[in-house]
């Protein structure tokens, strides 16, 4: 079992920063990967990016390629998501997830491979 939990949305004016912070708990480690996702209402939830706990290879959606970064603290068991440079279309609620580590990027873009889910923080950008 893993416990997500994200932290750090909120409401920032275009062309600012948030931090995004997940904590997670329980099985957690070299073998798993987190990703980290955002939906707004009526649409399918979309793949932003994705971190291996153990070398901590990253990967990007294109949308976000450049201005968002993905990084981890093991210690703390803890991935963040530091987002410069938002515009209005990256509102929405954004997911940490679980998965095991070694997935292809194709596959690891994709809900159907995280098992485990946080509960999500709303980001709004206002223009």
């Amino acid at each position: 079992q893993v416990h997500l939990v994200e932290s750090g949305g909120g409401l920032v004016q275009a062309g600012g920063s948030l931090r995004l912070s997940c904590a997670a708990s329980g099985r957690t480690g070299r073998s798993f990967a987190m990703g980290w996702f955002r939906q707004t209402p009526g649409k399918e939830r979309e793949f932003v990016g994705s971190i291996a706990w153990s070398v901590g290879t990253t990967f990007y959606a294109d949308s976000v390629k450049g201005r968002f970064t993905i990084s981890r603290d093991n210690p703390k068991n803890t991935v963040y998501l530091q987002m410069n440079s938002l515009t209005p279309d990256d509102t929405g609620v954004y997911y940490c997830a679980s998965r095991p580590a070694g997935a292809s990027v194709s596959v690891a873009s994709r809900p159907a491979a995280y098992d485990y889910w946080g509960q999500g923080t709303e980001v709004t950008v206002s223009s």
